[in-house]
């Protein structure tokens, strides 16, 4: 690497093809064969993302191997980087510097993992750099030196008949294919079970051992730490122990390098965790899947922003593996691959679904409209109420909650506007019985409201929270003992003990033997939520709060309240009928008439105007680019939207990398947020 002008940016001059000369050294000895290594340096700036070329002193010949961690020179300051090739000339004309020391001889940075992650930086018009910092764990000197190089014995994984494939028409055909070697890509739909044994976590055990069956490694990718738990537990059923790791963001340094390494080494070819660990460096990798593709832990919060779903593709395009994405709905992201031939859909026939599934009645349809006119709009409704005391005395009943807290929302009684903070127009809530009002955003006490637009002084609330919930069900059943999981307090397990379970989406505890009833209550704040997905994400939450109860061939019944009765609302019916697929067919549908995501590509740039102006200004942008906005933030920050058809989607990539790489050389002050396919472009 050559140093102009100290304390400049550094550049390569791109020789002629022709000749590769030797390169010019300071007097230090180097190594004899391959003296020159390509380094991808972390200098974390967009415009230097590429590799630099380094002399490999003769003391370092051994341990600079690709993919190992060096130290190096660059404008002044040591830098860490990986090893990525070793070359016996520089393509560089000038002097180059010298490796200045080598952090680890590990060779933790793949050929794959690599290539992934260059693949990914270009899809998502990031850094190279940025997409191995989520790839790469930070090294553990300690782990790396008390895990033994040998791999420990295991005892070998018996061979058994899945029983919970074969529910699925294609299931076992998927499996034989898994086995022999083969790259089969499909998106099933799971049906529900109480049994262990038919669960989901155990689709995912079994296609893990069908792999392992055929010599290659699998990876297997849950939202969050309570997934992981169950695929754990059904992994050490099917293969038995020291088969598996898992990785995941709760885990401290050590114990998560020593995994990575674990999986490094080939000590263990089955890996289990959250977002990053699909870049696990599995040995022969043979199987990508992922549970529950709409959830939004799949995407990560870190640039370049990668969604879990893009990684599994493309590795499993670049390894040649098999991808299974699996849950009790499909997302129109999925529908668009199987549409496109990318995935084969799968799921299990409707006699198992009508028999696996609870029965769902929707609250103020049929006969309870004439029982109680008001069902609908009720928060427990009659229909509620009768269903979980009936419930009660089977076994546990499952309510779920769209919001935590007390009365987390609240309006004025007359004129049904939402309340808001007199400081800072904040949201007004309340966080207990007896409580002021008090903004969610800034803190502040309202102790006398008066509505701006009526003037009433009189509040009511608009959402109402788990811990209000929980207190009105513990009156209206007196001695049920009532259990609430959510943020800060999640529970992960209940007994089938009769039992009120109030939780919000997504922390719903296991029951044991299932669920006798489940209540889904407020749909309509699921429902009108302003997002892109808001219909979809509803449907997710309640088939996920669904699936843990007991079929209808058991007794188990749900009741979704507080459903729109002015329209008929698609989400509802997939719900009812249990027919996720048409849903998503139907979603996907939608958005190729109006060119929304993921028909389209789209990138969002947020920051002032004027960066917003400046950057657009120097795109090249095709006529195929719609640009939309700018849309306001907050009272500093704006958002434009930039929409292109899929075939110019990696054109548009392209430019979002290009206009931040000058960005990075110019080093603007202004931030200036980029990002490629996000969840919903107007958030």
């Amino acid at each position: 690497m050559t140093e102009r002008d100290e304390g400049t940016q550094l550049e390569l001059i791109q020789p002629s093809a022709r000749t590769r000369p030797k390169p010019r050294t300071g007097g230090e000895p180097v190594a004899e064969v391959d003296p020159v290594a390509s380094v991808l340096v972390d200098t974390g700036l967009a415009h230097l993302d590429r590799p630099f070329e380094y002399l490999v002193p003769a003391a370092m010949a051994a341990e600079v191997v690709p993919g190992a961690r060096v130290k190096v020179r660059f404008a002044g300051q040591d830098l860490d980087g990986f090893v990525v090739s070793r070359a016996a000339a520089a393509e560089h004309e000038g002097r180059l510097a010298t490796i200045r020391r080598v952090v680890s001889p590990e060779a933790v940075l793949t050929p794959a993992v690599l290539a992934a992650a260059r693949e990914v930086a270009r899809r998502y018009g990031g850094v190279v750099g940025d997409v191995l910092r989520l790839a790469v764990p930070p090294r553990h000197a300690a782990a790396e030196k008390a895990l033994a190089l040998a791999a420990p014995d295991v005892d070998a994984v018996p061979t058994l008949e899945s029983v919970a494939w074969s529910r699925y028409a294609g299931g076992p055909a998927f499996l034989s294919r898994l086995a022999a070697g083969g790259a089969p890509a499909t998106s099933l739909l799971a049906a529900p079970a109480t049994d262990p044994v038919q669960d989901w976590p155990r689709l995912l055990a079994d296609a893990a051992a069908a792999a392992l069956a055929g010599g290659r490694g699998s990876i297997i990718v849950v939202p969050d730490a309570r997934d992981v738990a169950r695929v754990e537990s059904a992994l050490t059923d099917r293969l038995g122990k020291g088969h598996h790791v898992r990785l995941t963001a709760d885990q401290g340094p050590q114990a998560r390098y020593t995994a990575y390494v674990k999986v490094l080494r080939g000590h263990v070819r089955v890996v289990v965790g959250t977002r990053a660990a699909v870049f696990a460096p599995v040995r022969d990798l043979g199987l990508v899947a992922w549970w529950d593709d709409g959830d939004d832990l799949h995407d990560e919060q870190r640039a370049p922003y990668p969604q879990v779903r893009e990684v599994a593709r493309i590795r499993v395009g670049i390894e040649g593996a098999a991808l299974l994405s699996a849950g009790f709905v499909r997302t129109a992201a999925l529908a668009r691959w199987c549409a496109d031939g990318v995935a084969v859909p799968l799921e299990a026939d409707r006699a198992v679904v009508r028999r696996v599934v609870s029965r769902v009645r929707v609250a103020g349809e049929g006969a309870d409209l004439a029982r109680d006119p008001a069902a609908a709009r009720a928060h427990l409704p009659s229909a509620a109420w009768q269903v979980a005391k009936e419930g009660l005395t089977r076994g546990p009943v499952l309510v779920q909650v769209p919001r935590r807290g007390y009365l987390p929302s609240l309006s004025c009684q007359d004129c049904r506007r939402p309340a808001r903070c007199g400081v800072c127009a904040g949201p007004l809530g309340l966080h207990g019985p007896g409580q002021p009002p008090t903004c969610r955003w800034c803190g502040a006490v309202e102790t006398r409201f008066e509505c701006p637009h009526c003037g009433s002084p009189r509040l009511r609330s608009s959402v109402v929270g788990a811990r209000r919930t929980a207190e009105e069900l513990g009156r209206a059943f007196p001695g049920v003992p009532v259990t609430t999981s959510g943020a800060g307090a999640v529970v992960d397990h209940v007994d089938s003990r009769p039992r009120l379970v109030i939780s919000t989406p997504g922390a719903e505890p296991v029951a044991e033997d299932g669920y006798a009833a489940c209540l889904l209550l407020d749909a309509w704040a699921l429902l009108d939520r302003p997002s892109l997905d808001a219909a979809e994400e509803s449907l997710r939450r309640w088939m996920n709060a669904v699936g843990l109860t007991r079929g209808a061939a058991d007794g188990g019944v749900a009741v979704l309240a507080g459903v729109p009765t002015h329209t008929t609302v698609p989400a509802v019916e997939a719900l009812v009928r249990w027919d996720p697929a048409w849903f998503a067919d139907r979603e996907l549908g939608e958005r190729t008439e109006l060119s929304l995501p993921p028909t389209a590509r789209v990138a969002t740039l947020t920051g002032a105007r004027s960066a917003l102006q400046a950057a657009v200004a120097e795109m090249r942008l095709g006529e195929s680019v719609r640009v939309l906005g700018p849309l306001p933030v907050d009272a500093d920050t704006e958002r434009l939207v930039l929409s292109a058809p899929l075939p110019d989607g990696p054109a548009l990539a392209a430019e979002v990398a290009a206009m931040r790489a000058r960005r990075s050389a110019r080093k603007d002050s202004a931030p200036l947020t980029a990002r490629l396919d996000p969840r919903d472009p107007a958030s």
